[in-house]
């Protein structure tokens, strides 16, 4: 397994962009790859975050194995203390659900001004995720086309805006991105498998290899029906590239096109629905 590096430069100024985000808002969406329920998370959130109330929504649910996932639904919401909700972007059924669940988290605070003699103000709401795992999606399916953006606030700069979502809603239009700050190879690779790690920082073929050895033990019919391989086959980027006729120079196997041809295929869930994080 070869190492995935990334440069740490930017990881003090990206948490201090991300802490002045979280300080403008009264809730927190945190937004996970549903195939990375423990990987995709930020280890140290509740540090981020203080004591922000939260709502996790599990994205890209809709190419997550939906048996295990329930499992991972559970053992969050028991962990942390807080609601989580599966999503995808593709679907809008489960707006008002997040709504809701919103606006309960964000009924305390607004209570508290109301006491303090102050007008009942829309709850103020952020996204924050790790890179790519679709808090601008979250963004968009949230605002949908018919809202409209309501100014600028004091301490918020030009760029940041809020948007109406609902009377009792206004959602900052940038995401909070919380920087990679991974020292587990094992979890950064599988951040390299669905995408949430700059392509610089890692060899498709090194990623590629380590996928098909998670998803032959886990998943092996899944992958064995989509390449057609054999029963008694090895799982491999060289038998997947000789099935499906991806040959380099004297007929041997291009290990280069098969590699970003599986990546490709597992991110887009064409092989299966699958969930790469253990259970234990």
């Amino acid at each position: 397994m070869s190492h995935i590096h990334w440069y740490p430069g930017h990881i003090a100024k990206a948490e201090k962009q991300l802490k002045e985000l979280i300080n403008l808002v009264d809730v927190v969406i945190e937004v996970i790859d549903a195939r990375l329920p423990l990987s995709s998370c930020y280890p140290n959130i509740k540090k981020l975050l203080g004591e922000k109330p939260r709502l996790i929504l599990l994205n890209k649910s809709d190419l997550a194995d939906e048996k295990k996932l329930d499992f991972w639904v559970n053992k969050i919401q028991t962990d942390t203390g807080f609601p989580v909700v599966k999503t995808c972007a593709s679907k809008n059924n489960d707006i008002t659900i997040i709504e809701n669940k919103i606006a309960q988290l964000g009924k305390e605070k607004i209570d508290k001004l109301v006491a303090k003699g102050l007008l009942p103000r829309p709850v103020r709401v952020v996204v924050v995720g790790m890179p790519n795992v679709g808090k601008s999606s979250i963004i968009n399916k949230l605002i949908k086309k018919a809202k409209t953006k309501v100014g600028a606030k004091a301490g918020v700069t030009r760029q940041q805006q809020w948007v109406r979502v609902n009377p009792k809603i206004d959602l900052l239009d940038t995401p909070g991105i919380i920087p990679l700050k991974q020292e587990d190879q094992k979890k950064a690779q599988k951040l390299a498998m669905v995408n949430s790690v700059s392509e610089n920082a890692y060899e498709n073929e090194s990623v590629a290899r380590e996928l098909l050895k998670i998803l032959e033990k886990e998943y092996a019919k899944s992958v064995i029906d989509y390449y057609g391989l054999e029963e008694n086959q090895t799982i491999s980027l060289e038998n997947i590239a000789v099935k499906r006729n991806w040959l380099a120079k004297e007929g041997r196997a291009d290990i280069t096109k098969a590699s970003v041809m599986v990546l490709t295929d597992f991110r887009s869930g064409r092989i299966g629905k699958f969930l790469l994080d253990d259970e234990d």
